[in-house]
């Protein structure tokens, strides 16, 4: 009866993991559930800074301080090393295994040679993405191990914090519909601006075609 009982209460090891246990693997590294959530979006942060400060619209795919210090040879690849092994840091104070940053720092090696060319390395600096590499190495082990799945704090880190304050004094921040607006005024400015670009480049289009036109007789 007592062998039925402790097999009843065995754990097998491809049991989902209860609120419990991830608590209880938290407390383990000393660590809350809004701490982890913090960190990882000052690695956030770092990471849009770092990769993708300026994005197309609705998109995680941009440009970020990374690619314009590799216009600087050399000097300006060592620094965007240096400035990236802060995401490393990050990282392991989340308690990410250092086998797990292998890829990122391997891609931030990558990064600092193809930089050194000159042009070429400036426009591959675009796609090479050490920072944001290493956000998804840390976002991949926190979602293991403590069972943190959300997401926007990572996709909008510089105003989700913003949100977060506004809706604690006010439940009209709350609503879902105004809290997904407020975190993509930046995508829905970006996509104003694209498509009065295109209204404006269209529009001077047809008038310099019109102005052929009416100069040699064809219009």
């Amino acid at each position: 009866m007592d062998r039925l009982s402790k097999l009843k209460g065995k754990k097998s090891p491809n049991a989902p993991m209860s609120v419990m246990d991830y608590e209880a693997k938290l407390a383990e590294h000393g660590l809350t559930r809004e701490q982890v959530v913090a960190t990882e979006r000052k690695l956030a942060k770092f990471a849009n800074a770092m990769d993708s400060l300026v994005r197309v619209p609705f998109t995680k795919q941009g440009m970020g301080a990374d690619a314009a210090l590799s216009t600087i040879p050399l000097a300006g690849d060592l620094a965007g090393l240096a400035l990236t092994s802060y995401a490393f840091v990050l990282g392991r104070q989340l308690g990410v295994p250092a086998h797990k940053m292998t890829p990122a720092v391997r891609l931030a090696l990558i990064d600092m040679v193809v930089g050194v060319v000159p042009g070429i390395g400036t426009l591959l600096d675009i796609f090479i993405r050490p920072s944001r590499k290493t956000l998804g190495i840390v976002h991949e082990h926190l979602q293991q191990e403590y069972g943190i799945t959300e997401t926007m704090h990572m996709d909008r880190p510089f105003l989700h914090k913003s949100l977060e304050n506004k809706q604690q004094q006010s439940c009209f921040w709350r609503n879902p519909v105004i809290a997904w607006l407020y975190l993509h005024i930046p995508d829905i400015l970006g996509l104003l601006v694209i498509v009065v670009i295109g209204w404006g480049l269209w529009a001077i289009i047809s008038w310099v075609v019109s102005l052929f036109g009416k100069m040699t007789g064809f219009g």
